[in-house]
């Protein structure tokens, strides 16, 4: 066997496990809930209010697994931007990620995923939430 055909053979198995991995049902809304998001940077509470039947254990080892699979990447806020009682940590696509999604047709449904998540009833402090300052 080739060297070529082993390192396609690799990158066929890759797609393949990240398929998997994305669109595993909580995975799967976890991205479009990100999409969606104004910034496509949600902090964990922002992710765990609009999925009420999960606890944010839960939610975060699903975002662990999607971390896992470079898929997804956790955004810091660097310290001197930090604000008292504001969300300092965020998911979003990485760039492998949105490449990913992008392959197999996954970001088609960006626009409506941000009017969907527009629509919800949001608390004040997840209103706060959404307006805290995101990393670059």
């Amino acid at each position: 066997m080739s060297e070529t055909a082993s390192a396609d053979g690799f990158e066929g198995e890759q797609e393949r496990e990240r398929l998997h991995v994305a669109t595993q049902d909580t995975r799967f809304v976890l991205l479009q809930n990100i999409l969606g998001h104004p910034s496509q940077l949600p902090s964990m509470k922002e992710l765990a209010y609009v999925n009420p039947s999960k606890s944010e254990g839960t939610i975060y080892q699903h975002l662990e697994r999607l971390v896992e699979a470079g898929i997804v990447e956790t955004y810091m806020l660097p310290s001197d931007r930090r604000k008292r009682d504001l969300p300092y940590k965020f998911y979003g696509l990485s760039d492998e990620g949105q490449a990913f999604l992008d392959r197999h047709g996954l970001l088609r449904a960006e626009e409506t995923l941000h009017a969907v998540y527009e629509r919800v009833e949001k608390t004040e402090q997840i209103k706060r939430f959404e307006r805290a300052p995101r990393p670059q």
